[in-house]
Protein backbone atom coordinates (compact mmCIF):
# COMPACT_ATOMS: atom_id res chain seq x y z
CA UNK A 1 0.00 0.00 0.00
CA UNK A 2 1.09 3.28 -0.93
CA UNK A 3 1.70 6.41 1.30
CA UNK A 4 -1.31 7.96 -0.57
CA UNK A 5 -3.13 4.84 -0.04
CA UNK A 6 -2.91 4.73 3.37
CA UNK A 7 -3.86 7.82 4.18
CA UNK A 8 -7.56 7.33 2.65
CA UNK A 9 -10.90 6.31 3.68
CA UNK A 10 -13.79 5.97 1.17
CA UNK A 11 -17.73 5.89 2.27
CA UNK A 12 -20.30 5.13 -0.40
CA UNK A 13 -23.23 6.93 0.72
CA UNK A 14 -26.05 4.51 -0.41
CA UNK A 15 -28.71 5.87 2.04
CA UNK A 16 -31.55 7.63 0.18
CA UNK A 17 -35.31 6.91 -0.65
CA UNK A 18 -35.12 6.92 -4.13
CA UNK A 19 -38.14 8.17 -4.98
CA UNK A 20 -37.72 8.57 -8.58
CA UNK A 21 -36.13 4.68 -8.79
CA UNK A 22 -39.71 3.81 -8.00
CA UNK A 23 -38.18 3.42 -4.83
CA UNK A 24 -35.57 0.41 -5.56
CA UNK A 25 -32.44 1.05 -3.21
CA UNK A 26 -30.42 2.36 -6.15
CA UNK A 27 -27.28 0.96 -4.88
CA UNK A 28 -28.39 -2.72 -5.32
CA UNK A 29 -29.78 -1.82 -8.81
CA UNK A 30 -28.16 -4.05 -11.74
CA UNK A 31 -26.57 -2.13 -14.33
CA UNK A 32 -24.13 -3.89 -16.88
CA UNK A 33 -24.29 -6.97 -15.52
CA UNK A 34 -23.42 -5.30 -11.41
CA UNK A 35 -25.17 -3.95 -8.79
CA UNK A 36 -24.64 -0.01 -9.35
CA UNK A 37 -22.59 0.20 -5.77
CA UNK A 38 -20.04 -2.73 -7.17
CA UNK A 39 -19.48 -0.26 -10.42
CA UNK A 40 -18.36 2.46 -7.63
CA UNK A 41 -16.31 -0.54 -5.14
CA UNK A 42 -14.30 -1.79 -8.19
CA UNK A 43 -12.91 1.48 -9.17
CA UNK A 44 -11.98 2.78 -6.13
CA UNK A 45 -11.71 0.46 -3.08
CA UNK A 46 -8.29 -0.81 -4.22
CA UNK A 47 -6.91 2.49 -3.85
CA UNK A 48 -7.84 3.02 -0.88
CA UNK A 49 -6.90 1.91 3.09
CA UNK A 50 -9.94 1.13 4.32
CA UNK A 51 -13.96 1.26 2.97
CA UNK A 52 -17.15 1.91 4.21
CA UNK A 53 -20.88 1.91 3.16
CA UNK A 54 -23.62 3.97 4.65
CA UNK A 55 -26.98 2.42 4.28
CA UNK A 56 -30.49 3.10 6.04
CA UNK A 57 -31.74 -0.40 4.76
CA UNK A 58 -31.01 -3.66 2.88
CA UNK A 59 -28.20 -3.72 5.23
CA UNK A 60 -27.38 -7.51 5.12
CA UNK A 61 -27.22 -7.05 1.32
CA UNK A 62 -24.62 -4.24 1.34
CA UNK A 63 -22.64 -6.47 3.97
CA UNK A 64 -22.06 -8.93 1.48
CA UNK A 65 -19.67 -6.70 -0.71
CA UNK A 66 -17.17 -6.95 2.52
CA UNK A 67 -17.49 -3.97 3.96
CA UNK A 68 -18.66 -2.34 7.12
CA UNK A 69 -22.15 -1.18 6.83
CA UNK A 70 -23.03 1.49 9.00
CA UNK A 71 -26.78 3.64 9.03
CA UNK A 72 -27.26 7.24 9.24
CA UNK A 73 -26.54 8.64 13.43
CA UNK A 74 -29.06 10.72 12.91
CA UNK A 75 -32.91 9.54 12.60
CA UNK A 76 -35.03 9.97 9.49
CA UNK A 77 -33.27 9.83 6.30
CA UNK A 78 -31.90 13.29 7.07
CA UNK A 79 -29.96 13.74 3.72
CA UNK A 80 -25.96 13.13 2.45
CA UNK A 81 -24.86 15.27 5.42
CA UNK A 82 -26.09 13.04 7.93
CA UNK A 83 -24.69 9.80 5.81
CA UNK A 84 -20.92 12.34 5.36
CA UNK A 85 -21.26 12.90 9.73
CA UNK A 86 -21.20 8.79 10.11
CA UNK A 87 -18.72 8.16 7.60
CA UNK A 88 -16.54 10.55 9.26
CA UNK A 89 -17.42 9.31 12.79
CA UNK A 90 -15.67 5.76 11.72
CA UNK A 91 -13.22 7.16 9.62
CA UNK A 92 -9.62 5.95 11.10
CA UNK A 93 -7.47 7.79 7.93
CA UNK A 94 -6.35 11.31 7.83
CA UNK A 95 -8.90 11.77 4.54
CA UNK A 96 -12.12 10.72 3.28
CA UNK A 97 -13.08 10.08 0.25
CA UNK A 98 -17.36 10.20 0.24
CA UNK A 99 -19.18 9.09 -3.31
CA UNK A 100 -22.74 8.32 -4.02
CA UNK A 101 -23.75 4.74 -4.77
CA UNK A 102 -25.49 5.59 -8.27
CA UNK A 103 -22.55 7.43 -10.05
CA UNK A 104 -21.17 4.48 -11.82
CA UNK A 105 -18.99 6.47 -14.37
CA UNK A 106 -17.30 8.75 -12.16
CA UNK A 107 -13.65 9.49 -13.24
CA UNK A 108 -10.70 6.88 -12.47
CA UNK A 109 -8.41 9.41 -11.55
CA UNK A 110 -10.55 10.82 -8.79
CA UNK A 111 -8.28 10.19 -5.91
CA UNK A 112 -5.26 11.62 -7.38
CA UNK A 113 -6.27 14.23 -8.19
CA UNK A 114 -8.47 15.14 -5.34
CA UNK A 115 -6.05 14.27 -2.91
CA UNK A 116 -3.26 16.07 -5.29
CA UNK A 117 -5.02 19.51 -5.02
CA UNK A 118 -5.64 19.36 -1.46
CA UNK A 119 -2.57 19.01 -0.29
CA UNK A 120 -1.27 21.66 -3.12
CA UNK A 121 -3.83 23.94 -1.73
CA UNK A 122 -3.89 22.67 2.10
CA UNK A 123 -7.61 22.72 1.85
CA UNK A 124 -10.12 21.52 4.75
CA UNK A 125 -11.99 19.40 1.74
CA UNK A 126 -12.10 19.06 -1.76
CA UNK A 127 -15.33 19.05 -4.11
CA UNK A 128 -15.35 17.41 -7.59
CA UNK A 129 -16.21 19.74 -10.80
CA UNK A 130 -17.02 19.79 -14.08
CA UNK A 131 -17.74 22.35 -17.02
CA UNK A 132 -21.21 22.56 -16.02
CA UNK A 133 -21.41 22.32 -11.77
CA UNK A 134 -19.93 21.36 -8.47
CA UNK A 135 -20.90 17.85 -7.94
CA UNK A 136 -21.42 18.39 -4.28
CA UNK A 137 -21.74 15.11 -2.65
CA UNK A 138 -18.04 13.65 -4.24
CA UNK A 139 -16.34 15.31 -1.76
CA UNK A 140 -12.74 14.81 -0.14
CA UNK A 141 -12.47 16.00 3.32
CA UNK A 142 -10.21 15.78 6.17
CA UNK A 143 -11.03 13.75 9.32
CA UNK A 144 -10.68 16.92 11.43
CA UNK A 145 -13.78 18.97 9.77
CA UNK A 146 -16.21 16.40 11.82
CA UNK A 147 -16.82 19.06 14.33
CA UNK A 148 -17.59 21.54 12.29
CA UNK A 149 -20.33 19.43 10.43
CA UNK A 150 -21.58 18.52 13.91
CA UNK A 151 -21.98 22.00 14.90
CA UNK A 152 -23.52 22.54 11.39
CA UNK A 153 -25.76 19.89 11.95
CA UNK A 154 -27.02 20.68 15.47
CA UNK A 155 -28.17 24.39 13.92
CA UNK A 156 -30.65 22.57 11.75
CA UNK A 157 -29.04 23.09 8.64
CA UNK A 158 -28.82 20.63 6.07
CA UNK A 159 -27.37 22.24 2.43
CA UNK A 160 -23.90 20.69 1.69
CA UNK A 161 -22.78 23.57 -0.29
CA UNK A 162 -23.57 26.12 2.85
CA UNK A 163 -21.38 23.71 4.77
CA UNK A 164 -17.97 23.00 2.26
CA UNK A 165 -18.14 26.26 1.61
CA UNK A 166 -17.35 27.74 4.86
CA UNK A 167 -14.04 25.89 5.14
CA UNK A 168 -11.25 26.06 3.02
CA UNK A 169 -12.02 24.33 -0.21
CA UNK A 170 -10.33 23.43 -3.51
CA UNK A 171 -12.59 22.78 -6.37
CA UNK A 172 -11.27 20.20 -8.66
CA UNK A 173 -11.92 20.42 -12.56
CA UNK A 174 -12.67 17.33 -14.43
CA UNK A 175 -12.86 18.70 -18.16
CA UNK A 176 -14.45 16.61 -20.70
CA UNK A 177 -15.73 13.71 -19.68
CA UNK A 178 -18.74 12.80 -20.61
CA UNK A 179 -21.34 11.81 -17.95
CA UNK A 180 -18.79 10.70 -15.88
CA UNK A 181 -20.52 12.68 -12.63
CA UNK A 182 -24.41 11.40 -13.90
CA UNK A 183 -26.42 9.89 -11.29
CA UNK A 184 -28.91 7.29 -12.19
CA UNK A 185 -32.04 8.43 -10.40
CA UNK A 186 -35.21 7.06 -12.81
CA UNK A 187 -35.76 3.76 -14.88
CA UNK A 188 -34.83 6.10 -17.83
CA UNK A 189 -31.41 7.21 -17.01
CA UNK A 190 -30.51 3.84 -16.22
CA UNK A 191 -31.48 2.56 -19.98
CA UNK A 192 -29.57 5.83 -21.26
CA UNK A 193 -26.04 5.18 -19.73
CA UNK A 194 -25.53 1.33 -19.49
CA UNK A 195 -24.50 0.75 -23.09
CA UNK A 196 -22.19 3.62 -22.08
CA UNK A 197 -20.69 1.73 -18.81
CA UNK A 198 -21.23 -1.81 -20.40
CA UNK A 199 -18.74 -0.28 -23.56
CA UNK A 200 -16.57 1.39 -20.67
CA UNK A 201 -16.29 -1.87 -18.75
CA UNK A 202 -16.01 -4.06 -22.23
CA UNK A 203 -12.77 -1.80 -23.44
Amino acid sequence: MSDTQSQISLAVLAGGKARRMGGDDKGLVTIAGKAMIEHVLAKYAPKVADVQIIANRNQDKYQAFGHPVYGDQMEGFQGPLAGMRTALSHCQTPLLLVVPCDAPMLPDDLIERMHQQMETEQSDIAVACDEQREHSVVLMMRRTVLESLDEFLSNGDRKILLWYNQRPLSKVMFSGLSNAFANINTVEQLSELEPQLQSKKDS
